[in-house]
């Protein structure tokens, strides 16, 4: 199936590895052309290199929850793409722990990353962009029913969740496509690094997939695949969802 990505171009945040990372080569396989970023500049010029390098993939090291990291991200991918046909955003996992156990400090870090840093990008992006764009934000699970353990995301993810819903309703007449991305267990760098601090990985993941209805964890290309498609002119009547890429795991419709 033509995506219909040769020649565009694409920002993505977070995407030295993991989710990010498997989208961005998707794109770039289709054709696209990338600016990745995550905190670590020698991470993301990595990233770059793994992706066949200029001019198919360039990267830049940002933090979302600086407030200057969205105009300069922007900025660079303007000068560097040429154009913006759209964005994913990603940004790193708040600190975990339970409602009553997390402190203030780590709630307000995660407003910062997880709420305001995406809110600042898109404010900077929407100027840039014109009709038949699209805007992904990479959620979780937790958008639709609360994880162990994760209670900051389980807090903002919804909010986020429903200001990209508000954001489809503002853009929409302008041509410009806002959807969210709901990922499961993914077998990412970061979900193997949780196993292994467990103590068991083995019994962890197994306990996993006994609960996802394909019994398994996906792999990142999965989740890379569906992210180009919704990204894509050929998705182009998906706007203001969330699409689940989980294996089945969320109970709720």
């Amino acid at each position: 199936m033509d995506l219909g990505l040769g020649g565009r171009g694409f920002l993505l945040t977070g995407a030295s590895r993991g989710l990010g990372f498997a989208t961005a080569r998707a794109l770039v396989d289709d054709g696209a052309r990338v600016l990745v970023s995550s905190r670590s500049a020698e991470s993301v010029d990595a990233a770059a290199v793994a992706l066949g390098g200029a001019p198919a993939a360039t990267g830049v090291a940002a933090d979302l929850a600086d407030p200057s990291a969205a105009e300069e991200l922007v900025g660079a991918a303007v000068d560097r793409l040429g154009r913006v046909d759209g964005a994913l955003i990603s940004v790193g996992g708040p600190t975990p722990g339970s409602v009553l156990d997390v402190g203030e400090d780590a709630w307000r870090a995660g407003v910062d990353s997880v709420l305001l840093g995406p809110l600042r990008l898109v404010r900077a992006l929407v100027p840039h962009l014109g009709e038949g764009a699209a805007i992904g934000f990479v959620l979780s699970t937790s958008v639709r029913q609360p994880i162990g353990h994760l209670a900051v995301s389980n807090g903002l993810r919804p909010g986020l969740a429903m200001t990209a819903k508000a954001l489809a309703d503002e853009l929409g007449p302008r041509g410009i496509r806002v959807f969210g991305l709901l990922p499961g267990t993914i077998a990412t760098d970061r979900i193997t690094e949780i196993e292994q601090a467990s103590g068991d990985a083995a019994a962890m993941r197994a306990a996993s997939e006994a609960a996802i209805p394909l019994r398994r964890v996906g792999r990142p290309e999965e989740f890379g695949a569906v992210a180009a498609f919704a990204l894509s002119p050929a998705a182009s009547y998906v706007t203001g969802t969330m699409l689940a890429v989980d294996g089945g795991v969320t109970r709720a419709l």
